[in-house]
């Protein structure tokens, strides 16, 4: 007999929501996972399957039943369980009780708190059939789900409605009832290509028999390669290229179970419409993928993804085509409509919005982004005029018709109007480019211009909602907080600007009045943002130990802290990096030590050799040192700093730091908070691992 075998299970369903089907095939398929780790079943790999009217985990070499387990029970000590003529006390007797044993057959365990009774017993595994329902119970019940529904007159709920449930160890139906339904062995394909229902003689079979017999292609990884590949081809034919916006392409994978492509067009003349807004009307309305040239230039065609080959594609493509039509007739009225009125004449309607109920109105907002994107423009290398202007037009196209329709062109839109109202080349885009990045990954704004306001409208709502208690608690980040606050990381790393982010907020703080002037907002807000340098530079590979070294000098530049990370990575790899990391670390303990030290150091009562030739390069390197450091190339000054790793060690051999006479301990603490402060101009490398 098997020892393991292939486990199926797959709720069969109506229609899922396209837009979450792959969360939820990837939640049902880690929750069971571990579900079956946690239980002690052996087995082989996980995977988990997903379609529109399927969620699916296939386990492979499942084991039959549970290992037998051996548990072992602590009980009192020997102290506490027997008395003083060796006869046992309630403590021992209940023990036993719950052990369902008598005393004399419990043991004795030596621990690190002494001797205790014990009992060891071994609990008989359990065969898988009866393990797995619960276990798939219990999965189901941690998905993702927000709102779950009933269907007819169950109580089950799910996110949809179930209509089959297929569970199999091996060739065997393992029987139960999950959401209501029983289980069995016979799956359902395609709902118009499918001829009936698909008994299944093993697990092993489902993946094959699904495609050659159901014309379902249930991976949905398989699926959205296939649905890639036909679409890449089809744009070839129609003699372009296909724009594959990835969440377009994971949600028409949700879609289809047996995609089959069709190739549509549109008038020429829609092509006048803003490249971006078409992209929305065909993506967003339609979930079709729009066709560019060689040169990126849109064309009047499109892709869209039917769920099974037609006997007349014809017909699919008309029907796709006479849909989008008045899509993007509406587009076009709505761009119309929109260029008629200018965004400096919408900028007094943004009065009629609020922003926030205790932070005033979206116009008050522009104002305020206005005045602090001119204070730092300069750091950003941008004109000041330029970047208020923006500022103040950055958020008239939410009044526009199209980003009402359009959402997520907002920024985009308001930078075509601008180049129509004639603003300035540098104003229309800066709006066109302030909200990014807008998701990981995302480019930083490419101006001066953008980037300045960019970072004054993410510090102007960093500072607003932190002030009224909006800040992030755990999961919750209503207001994206995070997400702006790394974005001004971003940007002011990545394009090297100096803006002083303590200064900045201070300015931003400012621009409230005297709301929240005895707060301390700014300092909460610079640690918030502070904090986002962990996570910016773990994905970028630099080891925690470097950045904490580099944070612990509290660097309010983003700009500078990015220098004193690559001057500490290069400086690491120095031989004599790891001495003079554990010398600091050293010299850190025992300043903590005595706090009491001269005010400064005097060269008079340096006494041993090793001291005065230490003090001597100390103050070599000082000179020396000082153009580096106004310079910002820290790089260069902490090689020069290595030139200590002789002197300090032959100090730290030679010197007794202790001595007896206050005023030569003194000075050698001094020399000591000399050679501290000379490496936490960059970092504390003390930290260094």
């Amino acid at each position: 007999m098997a020892t393991t075998e292939d486990f199926l299970v797959e709720i069969g369903t109506e229609e899922l929501p396209p837009k979450a089907l792959r969360q939820l095939s990837e939640a049902f398929t880690t929750q069971l996972g571990t579900l079956v780790a946690d239980a002690k079943l052996e087995h082989g790999a996980v995977a988990g399957y997903a379609s529109p009217r399927r969620l699916a985990v296939r386990i492979s070499a499942l084991a039959v039943e549970q290992p037998d387990q051996i548990v072992e029970r602590r009980g009192p000590s020997l102290a506490a369980a027997f008395d003083a003529a060796g006869k046992p006390t309630g403590a021992a007797l209940g023990f036993a009780r719950s052990c369902g044993v008598d005393l004399e057959a419990l043991g004795r365990l030596e621990t690190d708190k002494g001797a205790c009774l014990a009992f060891t017993s071994t609990v008989k595994g359990q065969p898988t059939a009866q393990l797995m329902p619960a276990l798939v119970d219990r999965a189901l019940a941690a998905l993702p789900i927000p709102k779950r529904m009933r269907w007819g007159a169950r109580s089950e709920e799910f996110v949809r409605p179930v209509h089959w449930v297929v569970m199999l160890h091996g060739a065997s139906v393992v029987p139960a009832e999950i959401l209501g339904i029983a289980t069995g062995n016979a799956t359902r394909g395609h709902r118009f290509l499918s001829p009936g229902p698909i008994v299944l003689a093993h697990a092993r079979e489902y993946l094959d028999r699904l495609e050659k017999e159901g014309s379902v292609i249930a991976d949905f990884a398989a699926r959205r390669d296939r649905v890639r590949a036909l679409v890449e081809a089809a744009a070839i034919e129609a003699g372009g290229r296909a724009i594959i916006d990835p969440a377009l392409l994971d949600e028409v994978t949700a879609l289809v179970e047996w995609p089959a492509p069709i190739c549509g067009s549109f008038e020429p003349h829609f092509l006048e419409l803003p490249r971006e807004a078409l992209i929305a009307s065909m993506q967003g309305h339609q979930k079709y993928f729009p066709l560019e040239d060689a040169n990126g230039q849109l064309i009047n065609r499109f892709i869209t993804v039917a769920n099974l080959v037609s006997p007349k594609p014809e017909l699919v493509r008309d029907g796709n085509e006479r849909v989008i039509r008045p899509r993007l007739s509406d587009a076009a009225f709505f761009y119309r409509k929109d260029r008629q009125t200018s965004l400096a004449g919408r900028v007094p309607k943004l009065g009629d919005i609020v922003f926030e109920r205790r932070l005033g109105t979206v116009l008050e907002k522009s104002e305020r982004v206005a005045k602090l994107a001119a204070e730092i423009a300069a750091d950003f290398g941008a004109d000041a005029a330029h970047a208020a202007r923006a500022a103040l037009l950055s958020r008239c196209d939410l009044l526009s018709e199209m980003v009402g329709e359009f959402p997520e062109l907002q920024g985009t839109m308001g930078g075509y109007y601008a180049r129509h109202d004639g603003e300035h080349a540098d104003v229309a885009q800066a709006i066109g480019e302030f909200y990014q990045p807008r998701f990981a990954g995302d480019a930083i704004p490419a101006s001066a211009a953008g980037r300045c306001v960019a970072v004054a409208e993410k510090l102007d709502t960093l500072v607003g909602i932190f002030a009224v208690g909006g800040a992030p608690t755990g999961d919750k980040d209503p207001y994206a907080l995070r997400r702006a606050a790394l974005g001004c990381l971003r940007i002011c790393i990545e394009s090297g600007a100096t803006v002083d982010l303590a200064a900045a907020l201070g300015s931003a703080k400012a621009g409230y009045g005297e709301r929240f002037a005895a707060e301390d907002v700014d300092t909460r807000v610079l640690d918030f943002v502070l904090d986002r340098t962990r996570g910016y530079y773990a994905d970028a590979g630099v080891r925690g130990d470097l950045l904490e070294s580099v944070l612990a000098t509290r660097p309010t530049s983003p700009a500078d802290l990015a220098r004193r990370v690559a001057a500490v990575q290069a400086f690491v790899k120095l031989p004599q990096a790891a001495a003079l990391a554990a010398a600091n670390k050293r010299i850190s303990n025992i300043l903590k030590k005595t706090p009491e030290r001269g005010a400064g150091r005097r060269q008079e009562l340096l006494q041993e050799g090793a001291e005065v030739a230490l003090a001597a390069e100390v103050d070599a390197l000082s000179a020396a040192t000082r153009d580096l450091l106004a310079r910002g190339d820290y790089a260069n000054y902490l090689l020069c700093l290595a030139a200590l790793h002789d002197p300090v060690n032959a100090f730290f051999d030679g010197v007794l730091v202790m001595a007896d006479e206050p005023a030569v301990r003194h000075n050698r603490l001094a020399l000591l908070a000399e050679i501290q402060n000379m490496f936490l101009r960059v970092a504390d490398i003390a930290y260094i691992a």
